[in-house]
């Protein structure tokens, strides 16, 4: 068994959340999934029972959403010290087990590399495929955004770390920058290592697929 409990936030997600969540069990052997799901109408979360009988699956509702606050409830809700924040809609496509234990025992969390699909094709690289490069990065600076960049749509972290150092709730979208500069400040560090991979699908209507997100 690996401890590792894998926070998914979830609203109205049918389309990818099963590829997700079966890619932790190629990756993993009986992860615990945590769903964050907020109020989805579709039929999202009768995808995810179906995975109900081979791994542990806790089903969580938030209401007053923000990514921020989906988080720090997931984070909450874990069992096990090793987290990772997998957005619904990414398949996991490439993962060393003992360089992330490794890593987390230098830095405070450490992000993979995203190819962005759509309908099933690599997409042309917008500002923010940009930063995802093949080379590994400590503290990653967005010359574009201006700001530290660190994106939870496939992170690692360690449970401990995040109770004492929460993701900020108050913000729509960008906790991991927000997070990543506070975190900076007092003292921590982080890495994006590309070694570590997912394939991030898109719709026409996703806000990363518009650049934005």
């Amino acid at each position: 068994m690996d401890n590792i409990s894998v926070i998914i936030r979830n609203r109205n997600e049918s389309e990818y959340i099963g590829f997700a969540i079966q890619s932790c069990l190629d990756y993993f052997k009986n992860p615990e999934i945590i769903i964050v799901d907020n109020n989805s109408t579709d039929d999202s979360l009768e995808i995810v029972n179906l995975f109900k009988d081979r791994t542990t699956i806790k089903v969580i509702t938030i209401n007053d959403y923000t990514p921020g606050k989906s988080i720090n409830m997931g984070v909450k809700e874990a069992s096990h010290d090793l987290i990772l924040i997998l957005s619904a809609h990414a398949q996991i496509t490439a993962i060393n087990k003992k360089q992330i234990q490794s890593d987390l025992n230098t830095y405070v969390a450490v992000f993979g590399k995203q190819t962005p699909i759509y309908k099933g094709k690599k997409i042309s690289k917008r500002y923010i495929w940009s930063h995802f490069k093949d080379i590994a990065e400590e503290n990653m600076y967005s010359q574009i955004e201006n700001r530290y960049f660190l994106h939870n749509a496939f992170c690692f972290y360690k449970r401990k770390f995040l109770l004492e150092y929460p993701m900020p709730e108050q913000y729509p979208g960008k906790e991991d920058r927000y997070w990543a500069k506070d975190i900076l400040n007092k003292g921590y560090n982080y890495l994006y290592n590309p070694d570590l991979s997912v394939n991030h699908f898109y719709t026409g209507n996703g806000a990363t697929w518009k650049g934005i997100g």
